[in-house]
């Protein structure tokens, strides 16, 4: 008989960041589990067709615009979840900014607030509206996307990959605190993964060449393979895990990273 552990059936999702890549997979898996999926990110043509393809595959999904660097914006989606749901099962933290790829030495102060206010504030800003409704409604789960880079800063990634060591401790702080709440709050740490966010690094082949040699399994990821990980961790299989950091990479932190 199949396990149920993976069942999403009932269950409200918000993912963001999932008109494409690594979050537009997390949508699509979380709609194949029977997840009301609201697929959201800054523009919602991309939300549209995503949302689209889940409902012509079967499933329940709505688009939902939402920059989540902007508190307005932020008000507003939860606004709408509570009138139109009345409860958030499930949050996915995946969008992210990364404006700045160079010398940490030549951040400007536009890449600096831009990738702080997305990937610090609004990650946090997001779990806290989150995290009122599931206190309410007597629990729920909450899923950062972090990177790698939280743990080795990147070639040229100085502040995104400061900002995402901060998604790291933010998730152990909120898993802390929410516990009692029966809110679990955990992360993912993908590696060298297939997308248009991570574009630079697959257009330059002296840092993809130097990566690829230090991954174990001598290859990037596709999206795909990082939505299991999100599974695990909004599903009933991971019930006595929070405060985790799951980092999938092929293995190249486990051989110390670039």
């Amino acid at each position: 008989m199949a396990t149920e552990l993976f069942n999403l059936t009932g269950k409200v999702a918000l993912v963001t960041g999932a008109s494409r890549g690594i979050g537009a997979a997390i949508a699509r898996l979380l709609a194949e589990q029977g997840a009301q999926v609201i697929v959201s990110s800054r523009k919602i043509e991309g939300c549209q067709a995503v949302a689209d393809a889940i409902v012509d595959a079967g499933g329940k999904a709505e688009p939902l615009a939402c920059h989540i660097g902007s508190m307005e914006e932020i008000g507003k989606t939860f606004g709408h979840i509570r009138e139109k749901y009345g409860r958030l099962d499930i949050l996915v933290n995946n969008a992210a900014t990364n404006p700045y790829f160079g010398h940490i030495l030549d951040t400007d102060l536009g890449a600096f607030e831009k990738t702080v206010d997305v990937n610090i504030r609004g990650y946090f800003y997001m779990s806290v509206e989150a995290g009122k409704l599931m206190r309410e409604q007597g629990g729920g789960c909450i899923v950062n996307t972090a990177s790698i880079n939280a743990l080795q800063p990147g070639v040229g990634q100085g502040i995104y990959s400061i900002t995402k060591a901060a998604v790291v401790n933010m998730t152990k702080a909120f898993a802390k605190e929410c516990a009692p709440f029966n809110i679990r709050v955990n992360a993912l740490l993908p590696g060298l993964t297939r997308t248009n966010f991570a574009g630079a690094l697959f257009a330059d082949e002296g840092i993809y060449k130097t990566a690829i040699d230090h991954i174990p399994m001598h290859r990037h990821a596709e999206p795909e393979e990082m939505a299991g990980t999100v599974l695990y961790l909004v599903s009933d299989a991971s019930s006595y895990t929070t405060g985790e950091c799951v980092v999938v990479d092929g293995g190249m932190t486990a051989c110390g990273g670039i």
